[in-house]
């Protein structure tokens, strides 16, 4: 009986280390996204800004 036990105990840490770490990837992807919009969106800007006539370049 403690055997069946401890092995529910581990199943139920092994479930939640793995909910964890899809969490952890889902987060982490989204603040890849985040960040590279960022660079994009201030590329746009330096650029736009660079186009605008009287600007000296």
């Amino acid at each position: 009986m403690e055997l069946k036990s401890l092995a529910w105990i581990a199943f139920a840490l092994f479930v939640v280390w793995f909910v964890a770490g899809v969490i952890f990837k889902v987060a982490g992807a989204a603040i890849h996204l985040v960040l590279i919009a960022a660079v994009v969106l201030g590329l746009i800007s330096l650029v736009s800004r660079a186009r605008r006539p009287g600007h000296p370049t």
